[in-house]
């Protein structure tokens, strides 16, 4: 049985994805900053399947420790350990720094170990940013001389970083693929809310926005995104490439809102906060300042020509993917 090593094993994609490979016959090793959340993962991946298959190992970004032992024995990696806090940080070395060092200690880690694929989960914010393109590719990176927001900068930088190594030539046996997803969202198999989408949903569904901000989003739905990651593992046609899991169309947040609204949860406001309201705010709110940069880029268009041809793969109607969410979210909240 091929063994794969998933990094930050607790997160929303990283549950799905453990799921999905177990469901597909691999044994997966899952790393965790903090082991006492083992037990977390594995109630949370019981809900889907067995956890039989399922092993831990402790790993933290910025220490060296454990990353050699861990990918021993492995025959893939799955790094989607990445740091993220909501809004915008005071220092950008904060998501920065280890969003980098994680990287390339997870990629020694993989060369040294003979693991023959990696996929590097990195996001369309390493794509979209820092320029006004209004159809993003693949070919296209996230212009990081402008001012696009430290998370963004993080994610585009360290992918930058990980071909960089990849293209060695000391490293021609170590496989990767990109995978670059959206605002990903779709139902929950854990009742962690911190992460960005869960966040979004459970104070939408509470009704603690008020107003909205005049922003677009670009919809990944959290299932296709762990199946694309686990189908890339063996797709040769997939290796050296970028693959985005985004729809070709952008929606407005009031789109998403009154889907929550007509799933059900009659709290959701659909009204917009004027913009320049929303930057005075911004300025003594971190959470704000960090959304004014999706706000600044505006609507633009995806190509996933290349995702949809390799794989065949067809997304989840943005329906179904944000009503699955609401509902997921509103049994958690009823605890």
């Amino acid at each position: 049985m091929e063994k794969v090593l998933v990094t930050g094993a607790s997160g929303y994609i990283a549950l799905h994805c453990i799921t999905e490979l177990l469901n597909n016959g691999y044994a997966v090793r899952g790393s965790l900053r903090n082991m006492s959340r083992e037990n977390e993962v594995r109630e949370a991946v019981k809900t889907k399947v067995s956890d039989d298959n399922l092993e831990f190992c402790k790993l933290d970004l910025m220490s060296d420790d454990g990353w050699d032992d861990s990918a021993s024995k492995c025959d893939y990696m799955i790094h989607l350990a990445s740091p993220f806090i909501v809004g915008e940080p005071k220092n950008e070395d904060e998501l920065i720094k280890p969003a980098k060092e994680g990287t390339m200690r997870a990629l020694k880690a993989a060369r040294k170990a003979g693991i023959k694929k990696v996929i590097l989960t990195s996001s369309i914010v390493a794509i979209a940013y820092g320029h006004d393109k209004k159809i993003c590719g693949s070919n296209d990176w996230t212009n990081t001389t402008k001012d696009v927001g430290a998370y963004n900068k993080s994610k585009t930088i360290a992918e930058k970083l990980a071909w960089e190594f990849i293209n060695l030539p000391e490293n021609n046996n170590l496989k990767m693929t990109t995978i670059h997803p959206g605002f990903v969202m779709g139902p929950l198999l854990s009742e962690d809310t911190k992460g960005a989408s869960a966040n979004f949903m459970a104070k939408m569904i509470l009704g603690k926005f008020p107003a909205l901000p005049n922003v677009y989003l670009h919809i990944s739905d959290v299932r296709d995104t762990a199946m694309l990651h686990v189908k890339a593992l063996k797709s040769e046609a997939s290796d050296s490439k970028r693959i985005l899991t985004t729809s070709t169309n952008d929606y407005h947040i009031t789109k998403i809102a009154k889907i929550v609204k007509d799933s059900g949860f009659k709290k959701v406001s659909t009204k917009i906060i004027p913009t320049i309201l929303f930057r005075v705010f911004a300025l003594f709110n971190l959470e704000m300042k960090g959304i004014l940069k999706n706000i600044k880029r505006g609507s633009y268009q995806t190509d996933n020509t290349q995702t949809v041809t390799i794989f065949n793969w067809e997304p989840t109607p943005i329906e179904k993917t944000v009503s699955d969410m609401a509902l997921s979210m509103s049994k958690i909240l009823r605890k």
